[in-house]
């Protein structure tokens, strides 16, 4: 007997995931994709075999080649398709505004997309993050509205987080433990039969609550700590000390693991998750809290790009030039190495924060094509990104910088300045070769009083 399963959503989530189940024999597989601008390109792509992301993603290209090759698995934007359904898997986007208010245009969309077409016996599963009781009091009571079914009895109903980063999105899935939360003990056990055909790891079931609680505590938990390295690194930046020589000695001690601090934090989970507790602890919470640490991690996360662009006038200033009508390079669109996921990426906000200094702009990264924070171009040619630059600033270290050639940038650039916002290159060859060198929690500021 074939499973039909309906994953909606064709982005780092849905795709891979798709794609594992389309292996699994007796699983027969749809992705629903929206056909519009930004995204609809993707159901071509994929329907051709191919993997529409452009970063290096060991094993999605040749996984979709052999679904479809297989005939296992396609891509539509036909919503009637839910109406056969025996598994449905929402793996949308779950935005939060600048007020970290989650944005569920998207997951109510297609809760009342399922809603009107659910037959009974299916079993849904909401994979994309969401605040602590999301799942049941907005997708459970969206779907029972538009159906007359009712959720634990007519149809099944889980919450089940992946764990993916760029880079990853395979091993990830596949390795790393799956938690299982079902609105009934039956839900969650019908989810566990499907994801212990894909998960090698562990495969944990719990109540929908506790899981979604557990996806935005883990990655709260994380950005945290990051939180606390980034502001230890001011801290050290003020007192003319080397951030990374302190956390090699903190890390000696077996029960510490200080994080690494950086030029800020990205993706689609960590700057979005501790505010989606927040707002599930205030909405269905017993009593309102204010959760100050996850909050005030946040604040100073969300400042390192900020920082970053104080660091670029000081390096300028250190050579007699003033960052209004500099032009600064940005090295790095994308948020993570070796990736062209630009989401919430750090490089946005350094970008807004040079330009109110005053400063133009080039933004240069081997992955991305297109920008989605303003009219900037991305440059895929260093040269042409560099030629003339008075400072160099770099967020992401993707590989393709480990081999600059710092003599022949030198003599490209028009003011030979560095910042490094990744620990990246070595100060003292860069310093040895003339530049002036700024990085995020190393000593070399020069204040003026």
């Amino acid at each position: 007997m074939v499973t039909k399963i309906v994953v909606i959503g064709m982005g780092y989530v849905g795709i891979p995931a798709a794609g594992l189940l389309a292996e699994v024999d007796g699983f027969d597989v749809t992705g629903l994709q929206r056909r519009s601008s930004r995204s609809g390109w993707k159901i071509e792509v994929l329907n051709s075999g191919k993997s529409p992301f452009e970063g290096d993603e060991p094993g999605l290209d040749e996984l979709i080649a052999k679904v479809v090759a297989k005939g296992t698995f396609r891509v539509t934007d036909d919503i009637e398709i839910l109406s056969d359904a025996d598994v449905i898997l929402i793996d949308v986007q779950t935005p939060t505004d600048p007020q970290h208010v989650p944005q569920y245009l998207s997951l109510r969309e297609v809760s009342a997309n399922i809603g009107k077409r659910i037959k009974k016996g299916a079993l849904v599963v909401v994979e994309s993050t969401v605040a602590p009781g999301t799942t049941q009091n907005v997708v459970q009571s969206i779907i029972e509205e538009e159906s007359g079914f009712r959720g634990g009895e007519d149809f099944d109903l889980a919450f089940s987080y992946e764990r993916v980063m760029p880079g990853k999105l395979i091993h990830n899935i596949v390795n790393l433990p799956r938690i299982i939360g079902g609105v009934t003990p039956k839900g969650a056990e019908r989810a566990f039969e499907i994801y212990s055909k894909i998960c090698k790891a562990p495969v944990r079931t719990t109540d929908v609550l506790t899981a979604e609680i557990s996806k935005t505590i883990e990655n709260a938990y994380r950005d945290v700590n990051i939180a606390f390295a980034n502001e230890m690194a001011l801290v050290c930046e003020s007192m003319g000390v080397n951030v990374f020589e302190v956390i090699e000695f903190v890390n000696e001690l077996p029960s510490r693991m200080m994080h690494i601090p950086g030029a800020g934090v990205g993706g689609h989970c960590l700057p979005k998750d501790p505010w989606l507790l927040r707002h599930g602890l205030y909405e269905y919470g017993s009593w309102k809290l204010e959760p100050e640490i996850i909050s005030l991690s946040r604040r100073i996360n969300d400042q390192m790009p900020i920082h970053m662009a104080y660091l670029v006038e000081n390096a300028l200033n250190a050579k007699g030039k003033h960052i209004q009508g500099a032009i600064v390079t940005v090295l790095g669109a994308a948020y993570l190495e070796n990736a062209d996921d630009t989401r919430n990426t750090p490089a946005a906000a350094l970008v807004g924060a040079l330009i109110a200094k005053g400063a133009n702009v080039r933004i240069h990264d081997p992955f991305v094509i297109g920008w989605e924070f303003g009219p900037h171009e991305i440059l895929q040619d260093f040269k042409a990104a560099v030629t003339g630059a008075d400072c160099v600033a770099l967020v992401t270290k993707h590989n393709e910088y480990n081999s600059i050639d710092f003599d022949k940038l030198k003599n490209q650039m028009r003011t030979a300045t560095v910042v490094d916002g990744r620990n990246f290159f070595d100060q003292k060859t860069l310093e040895g070769k003339g530049f002036e060198y700024r990085a995020v929690g190393k000593a070399g500021i020069r204040r003026t009083k």
